[in-house]
């Protein structure tokens, strides 16, 4: 490989230093150091600990509850700014205050795009991030967004069940978009769950479209959160002649009584990624890395190579990604 102008330097927030130092093992790199610095009435203040003068920076950081974790990330790209970095990537693999994404009742805030302008503020010149709870979150950013789908890790998982009557299950209809390129990669049936709901986290009936009569059923969704939802989802689909059924859900929130409600489900597993880490042990939750898709997605931006290449990779082919393979 050719040498390169500007060096890449890795960093990780406080709320993501197991998955940026497994981003760095599969890069080839150590994780450059980012100190930070706590006053005693709970500010706090990153600092780097090295020259970053020069380097395209990439600094990991999710932004999931509480709110200390973004305002991390934007005084870390703030601080990079002032250090004379030469490009700046905010790598967040779960974009937090993403369901705040338009004005659903009167006078709330669009959340998620006054993240975006605070983002492009601080200095951030990429973001690049994983299955944003609508696509179209990309148009509040006013800088490049790479957004990694969540089905590069799911797919080859999938794959890997042993089942002759898979089905590949929307949770609502909102969600249809989302796994309609899964069912068609992988040849399988779709069926959408229309859900009424008496209110947050509690449904009050359920449709099913398409058949689940005998079917291992795969629900597939971006975010799990206090886990009620896609439990009662679980349960009617099972009452509905489901053989079995398990969810793959990208962004384990899992807040709330989650892992009570989860280990009591009739789910057969849960399988999450590592875009948050887990706060407790759960007999049913299975974590998938998606530290090698980071890994080679940032190498892909250094060298102004291909993002969607990944994704071909990944649904062309029966194995998970392979870093060592040039796009």
């Amino acid at each position: 490989m050719t040498s390169l102008i500007h060096p890449v330097k890795i960093f990780g927030g406080s709320a993501s230093q197991s998955l940026t130092q497994s981003i760095c093992e599969f890069y080839g790199s150590t994780p450059g150091d980012l100190a930070v610095s706590r006053f005693s009435d709970g500010e706090f203040q990153p600092n780097f600990q090295e020259s970053v003068r020069g380097c395209d920076v990439f600094i990991v950081q999710s932004t999931y509850p509480n709110s200390d974790n973004l305002m991390e990330l934007l005084m870390a790209i703030d601080a990079a700014k002032r250090a004379s970095a030469n490009y700046i990537t905010a790598v967040i693999p779960y974009y937090g205050f993403a369901r705040q994404d338009r004005k659903d009742k009167p006078r709330v805030s669009i959340a998620s795009k006054l993240v975006a302008d605070l983002l492009s503020t601080a200095g951030a010149n990429r973001v690049m991030t994983m299955e944003l709870h609508a696509p179209q979150i990309q148009g509040f950013f006013n800088v490049p967004v790479d957004h990694l789908e969540s089905s590069i890790v799911f797919v080859p998982y999938i794959r890997t069940i042993e089942s002759e009557n898979l089905v590949i299950a929307a949770p609502d209809v909102g969600a249809s978009n989302r796994i309609r390129e899964v069912a068609k990669v992988l040849n399988l049936p779709m069926i959408i769950c229309d859900k009424e709901r008496r209110k947050a986290n509690e449904i009050a009936n359920m449709t099913v479209i398409g058949d689940v009569e005998g079917k291992d059923v795969v629900l597939i969704d971006d975010i799990i959160d206090t886990g009620g939802t896609l439990c009662k989802s679980s349960a009617m689909l099972m009452e509905k002649g489901a053989k079995s059924v398990r969810a793959l859900c990208c962004h384990p929130v899992l807040s709330g009584k989650a892992y009570e409600n989860i280990e009591n489900s009739v789910l057969t597993e849960l399988v999450v990624t590592d875009t948050i880490p887990l706060k407790q042990h759960s007999s049913k939750i299975k974590v998938l890395s998606v530290a090698p898709l980071f890994a080679r997605a940032i190498r892909n931006v250094h060298e102004n190579g291909s993002i969607s290449s990944l994704f071909k990779q990944v649904f062309n082919s029966q194995t998970s990604l392979d870093l060592n393979q040039k796009s």
